[in-house]
C-alpha cells in the first residue's frame, strides 16, 4: 500500500497595506456609467470610482496598488462591452 503524504498548504504571503491608493482616470459614454459600475461590482469590487464629470463620462477609479494587473484586465474586459478610454492623470500644482 502506498503511503499517502499529506502536505500542508503553503501560507499566502500577504503584501503590506499600501499607504495610498492607485488611481486611473477613465472616460466612458455618460450613458454607460451605470454599466461600468455593474461590471466593476462583478469583478468583486476591485476598486471604487467617483464620477468626475457626468456630462463627459470621466471617472476616477481608485484601487489598491498591488491589484494593478487585475485592474488592467478589468479595463480590457470592460472595453469589450463599451468604449473605455484611459486618460492621463492631470498634473498637480505645487
Amino acid at each position: 500500500m502506498a503511503s499517502s503524504s499529506r502536505r500542508r498548504p503553503r501560507k499566502r504571503v500577504c503584501p503590506p497595506p499600501p499607504l495610498w491608493s492607485d488611481r486611473v482616470y477613465v472616460r466612458v459614454a455618460p450613458s454607460d456609467i451605470g454599466l461600468f459600475r455593474f461590471i466593476l461590482e462583478g469583478y468583486d469590487n476591485l476598486g471604487v470610482f467617483t464620477v468626475v464629470n457626468k456630462f463627459k463620462g470621466i471617472l476616477l477609479l481608485r484601487f489598491s496598488p498591488h491589484l494593478k494587473r487585475e485592474v488592467k484586465t478589468f479595463l480590457k474586459a470592460a472595453g469589450t462591452e463599451m468604449k473605455v478610454e484611459i486618460l492621463p492623470a492631470p498634473l498637480r500644482e505645487s
